[in-house]
């Protein structure tokens, strides 16, 4: 099963992605390779963006969580989009700033940001600040006075969403390491206290409750808690809150088991329990943002490998090693994540040998994934892992000192190199001896 839309096989067995053959670009632009389609994360696009017109008219925004990938290649197709951005870091701030990306639609998170970060934010002019806690509020107020800036902020809330995920990507509960807790009184708190800064306008509060969730209650229940905090706050403290970030976090199909609900769906049910509840508190209707990064990018992205060594351990289990591993793709060493294989060159063929794909990484627990049903697969096959387009790039490194690889972006049937492989030079650039 393909799982994208952007995936077809060809008269030649061979996978193509946005009409392209796989295995004449491995060829072209050489392996580990990221391939994006452009057309395909443009149509991820417009499900949210549409849906948020027709859910919420003109009081909405959403917002590329750009930890998914950040590239200047995909800044400029977000911007294009009319679309929003979240950056979480100096680095992904200044390549949005490198690609000309409107810093008024900027919405900078993080739970930990420097002082270097911060001024680097404020110099720029992003549009909003997502402040996390006491010290980064107290922080922002000096280097704004210091800095003779005013900033728009929203805080990050912990609604106490058990988004049924995995630990690591579970962010709403209150043990957790971002944002501040209802539960205790913080969140109101430091609303209290950042109403009080000159230089600071507090215009709303933000949630993310998890990641890859394919259930809508948990998306429901946060925003019906994030509406009624919102009330509480004007009540309490006569601050009229504008804003409601709802983050994101909504699930994509990895493996054919995988069952997402339609991203409109989703909007669709948030809107009507936000509507409901500002009606029911007599609050007006805020202005909504949401935060997809994952599924705009995810399903527009393969990882393409030559296959080297395949080794066979009698009775026990087959090895299928390819040219990349942990280093380009770290997700399955660190939380088993799964994913779509197929033989680029083999595309049709009948899946009927069991492999452990292996990565050529020196750590045994580099793998990519087990029980892989594959045609069978020899030296120089080409090897597509689906979909990659979300977290592989942006969490690739070096290790072993392994350059990480190049991308491609293909549109219309061209394909455009839109990151360089890096070299062994690259690699050592930054060596001092």
């Amino acid at each position: 099963m393909l799982q994208s839309e952007c995936l077809t096989i060809n008269q030649d067995n061979h996978l193509t992605i946005g009409g392209l053959d796989t295995v004449s670009l491995a060829k072209e632009y050489g392996t580990p390779l990221y391939v994006m389609d452009e057309d395909q994360v443009r149509r991820n696009c417009r499900l949210y963006t549409n849906s948020m017109k027709q859910f919420y008219g003109d009081n909405g925004m959403i917002l590329y969580a750009s930890k998914a990938q950040c590239t200047m290649a995909l800044c400029k197709i977000i911007a294009s989009e009319k679309m929003g951005l979240d950056v979480v870091s100096g680095g992904e701030l200044y390549t949005a700033h490198k690609a000309g990306f409107p810093m008024e639609h900027v919405y900078f998170h993080g739970n930990n940001k420097t002082e270097e970060e911060l001024k680097l934010a404020l110099s720029l002019g992003v549009g909003r600040i997502v402040v996390d806690n006491l010290h980064e509020l107290s922080l922002l107020d000096r280097l704004c006075t210091e800095m003779n800036k005013n900033i728009s902020i929203l805080f990050r809330i912990k609604p106490g969403i058990d988004a049924h995920t995995h630990d690591f990507i579970m962010t709403g509960q209150i043990d957790s390491k971002f944002g501040v807790a209802l539960e205790n009184g913080e969140a109101m708190d430091i609303i209290k206290k950042a109403a009080t800064m000159k230089n600071i306008s507090v215009v709303g509060v933000h949630c993310h409750i998890g990641s890859q969730i394919f259930d809508l209650e948990p998306f429901c229940e946060a925003a019906k808690i994030m509406v009624h905090f919102m009330a509480d706050v004007k009540q309490e403290l006569g601050l009229s809150l504008t804003e409601l970030n709802l983050g994101g976090g909504f699930g994509v199909q990895y493996i054919e088991t995988d069952d997402p609900i339609a991203y409109d769906k989703y909007m669709e049910a948030v809107s009507q329990v936000v509507k409901s509840v500002c009606k029911e508190r007599n609050l007006p209707l805020p202005r909504i943002l949401m935060e997809p990064g994952r599924s705009i990018v995810a399903s527009a992205g393969i990882t393409l490998y030559t296959v080297g060594a395949v080794k066979t351990i009698p009775n026990v289990r087959h090895y299928l090693a390819v040219d990349g591993g942990m280093c380009d793709n770290p997700r399955y060493i660190l939380y088993q994540a799964d994913y779509t294989f197929i033989l680029a060159n083999k595309a049709n063929n009948e899946k009927n040998v069991c492999y452990t794909v292996a990565g050529k990484c020196c750590e045994s627990g580099d793998l990519l994934g087990r029980d892989v049903m594959l045609p069978a697969a020899e030296s120089g096959d080409i090897l597509a892992v689906t979909p990659t387009g979300a977290y592989n790039f942006s969490m690739s490194s070096n290790y072993n000192r392994i350059p990480r690889p190049a991308m491609v972006m293909v549109s219309e049937g061209k394909a455009r190199l839109v990151i360089k492989r890096e070299t062994y030079e690259d690699v050592i650039k930054n060596d001092c001896v």
